[in-house]
C-alpha cells in the first residue's frame, strides 16, 4: 500500500463529509483508482477517525453506505482456497447472507400477494406465512453476533480498530430497523399492510448494503490479514453464538502441512554428513531432528531444537488463600460453580478473565475466548458505550463501590441481575471491576413457607 493511496482516499472521504456530492467525488475516484484493497479501506477510516480531521465513528457511520457504493465494482478480491471449505467460517457468513436474502425476497412475495384481490379469503393463512418468515429473518441477529464478538475481536489485534466500531454501530440500526418493522408486523390488523411495506424495505435497503460491506470489504480485510489458526479459534466458539437461518454442514478441517509427511530427498550417509557439516557446531549438537528436503533447484536442511519446558505452576498443591487454603485447581473449580457468570476487567480496562459456570451457549452475556484480552470499550456495541464508561468511571474513582441493574429478558423469558464491583487492594487502590451476572426469577416463584429440597 502506498502512503499516497491512502491519503487520496482520505481527501475523498473528506470531501464527501464536507458536502460534495457523490457524483464528482465517484468522478476523481475512478480517475485514481482502478481497484483498492479492503485494506487501504480499513488504514483510510482508521486515519479519519484518529487524525485532527473533526471527523469520528458516527461521521463515517452516517456515510458508510455512500463510502460502500463509491467502492463497488473495484475492491480487489482475496482468493484463499481454504475459505471454500464446507464449515470454514466465511463458507458459512457466505451462506447465511445467501438464506437471509432468500428469506427477504420471499417475504416482499408475500407482503404482494396479501394485497391482491383474489387472496383476500387467504389472508390469515399468508400473514401465518409472513411470521414465520420474519422469525427466520430475525436470525440475522445470530450472524451480527458472530461477527461482531468473534471477528472483530482478531481484527484489532492487527491494528484494524475502525471498521469494527463502524460496522458495528451500523448494525444497531439494522436492528432497530427490523424492529420496528416486526412491531408493525404484530399490530396487525391495525396497521396496515402499506406500513409494514414500508418498515420492512428501511431496513431492507440498510441490511442488502451491509451484505455487500460483508462480503466484499469486511471478509476481504478479514482474508487478507486472518491466519488459519486465527480462523480455526473462530470455528471453535461459533457454536456459542448460533447460525443464521443454516448450520455448517460439517466440521471444517483444515489442509495442514506438516514435516512429518514431507519427502524426504535421499542421500547418501556422505550427502547427509557433509551437510550436517555445514551446520555451527553449537547449533548440531542440540539437534533432535533433521531433515534434507528436495527441491528443484537442490537441497536444503531444516533443523529442530526443542524449547525447554516452562516451569509450570502446581495447580493441585494448596496454597495460602485468603481464610484458609486452596490449590489454582480447587478455585477454579469454585469459580466455575457459583450460580454466577463472573467478568474480571482489570485496571488497565483489559478483559481479563470470565468463568465457565455454564457452557457459552447458555450464558446471559455470552463470553468466549476471542474477547480475553481485549480492551473492554470494544467489547460493547456503540450505542451502550457512553453507559459503560460511565460505570467505570464511578467505580474507579471511588464514588460508588458498586452499580446494580436489572432487566426482563425476552429471550429467557426471566429476570437478570448485574452486579458492577470495584475491586480494590489492601491499601484501598483500585485493581478492576469484577461484573457478575445472576439469573433470579426463582427468587420470584419462592413460596412464603420455609421448605426444604431435603
Amino acid at each position: 500500500m502506498a502512503d499516497e493511496r491512502i491519503e487520496v482516499l482520505k481527501d475523498i472521504l473528506l470531501e464527501l463529509h464536507h458536502g460534495a456530492g457523490a457524483e464528482s467525488v465517484q468522478e476523481r475516484f475512478n480517475q485514481n483508482f482502478k481497484g483498492v484493497s479492503a485494506i487501504e479501506i480499513s488504514m483510510m477510516e482508521h486515519e479519519l477517525m484518529t487524525a485532527d480531521t473533526g471527523i469520528t465513528f458516527e461521521d463515517v457511520m452516517e456515510l458508510c453506505n455512500v463510502h460502500a457504493n463509491i467502492f463497488k465494482g473495484v475492491i480487489s478480491d482475496v482468493d484463499v482456497p481454504d475459505s471454500e471449505q464446507e464449515g470454514h467460517p466465511v463458507k458459512v457468513f457466505k451462506d447465511e447472507n445467501l438464506a437471509l436474502r432468500a428469506t427477504i425476497m420471499r417475504i416482499r412475495r408475500i407482503i404482494d400477494n396479501y394485497t391482491k384481490p383474489e387472496n383476500a379469503e387467504f389472508q390469515n393463512d399468508i400473514l401465518k406465512g409472513l411470521k414465520h418468515q420474519f422469525d427466520l429473518l430475525g436470525q440475522f441477529h445470530n450472524h451480527y453476533t458472530r461477527k461482531e464478538k468473534l471477528f472483530f475481536p482478531v481484527m484489532e489485534r492487527y491494528g484494524h480498530d475502525s471498521p469494527p466500531k463502524v460496522m458495528w454501530g451500523v448494525d444497531d440500526d439494522i436492528r432497530a430497523l427490523f424492529k420496528t418493522a416486526k412491531t408493525t408486523l404484530e399490530q396487525f390488523p391495525d396497521a396496515s399492510i402499506e406500513e409494514l411495506n414500508q418498515d420492512f424495505e428501511a431496513f431492507a435497503k440498510e441490511f442488502e448494503e451491509m451484505i455487500f460491506k460483508e462480503e466484499a470489504i469486511l471478509l476481504m480485510i478479514l482474508l487478507e490479514s486472518f491466519t488459519q489458526d486465527d480462523w480455526l479459534q473462530i470455528a471453535s466458539e461459533s457454536d456459542a453464538y448460533g447460525y443464521a437461518i443454516i448450520n455448517p454442514l460439517e466440521k471444517w478441517v483444515p489442509h495442514r502441512k506438516s514435516f512429518e509427511n514431507e519427502t524426504v530427498a535421499e542421500t547418501s550417509d556422505n550427502e547427509l554428513t557433509d551437510t550436517l557439516d555445514q551446520i555451527p557446531a553449537a547449533t548440531s549438537t542440540a539437534l533432535t531432528n533433521t531433515k534434507v528436503i528436495g527441491i528443484p533447484e537442490g537441497q536444503f536442511t531444516i533443523t529442530f531444537t526443542p524449547k525447554e519446558k516452562e516451569f509450570a505452576a502446581d495447580r493441585t498443591t494448596p496454597q495460602p488463600f485468603g481464610n484458609g487454603y486452596l490449590s489454582v485447581e480447587q478455585a477454579n473449580l469454585i469459580l466455575n460453580n457459583l450460580p454466577l457468570e463472573i467478568t474480571f476487567v482489570n485496571k488497565d480496562d483489559i478483559f481479563q478473565y470470565y468463568n465457565d459456570s455454564v457452557p457459552a451457549a447458555k450464558m446471559i452475556f455470552k463470553r468466549t475466548p476471542s474477547q480475553v484480552g481485549r480492551n473492554v470499550e470494544l467489547c460493547h456495541p456503540p450505542k451502550v458505550l457512553n453507559k459503560v464508561k460511565k460505570i467505570f468511571k464511578l467505580l474507579r474513582s471511588g464514588e460508588r463501590d458498586k452499580v446494580v441493574m436489572w432487566f426482563k429478558s425476552e429471550k429467557l423469558a426471566k429476570f437478570v441481575y448485574v452486579t458492577y464491583a470495584a475491586v480494590r487492594d489492601e491499601s484501598g487502590d483500585f485493581q478492576g471491576v469484577l461484573e457478575y451476572v445472576q439469573e433470579i426469577q426463582d427468587f420470584f416463584e419462592i413460596d412464603s413457607d420455609y421448605n426444604r429440597d431435603i
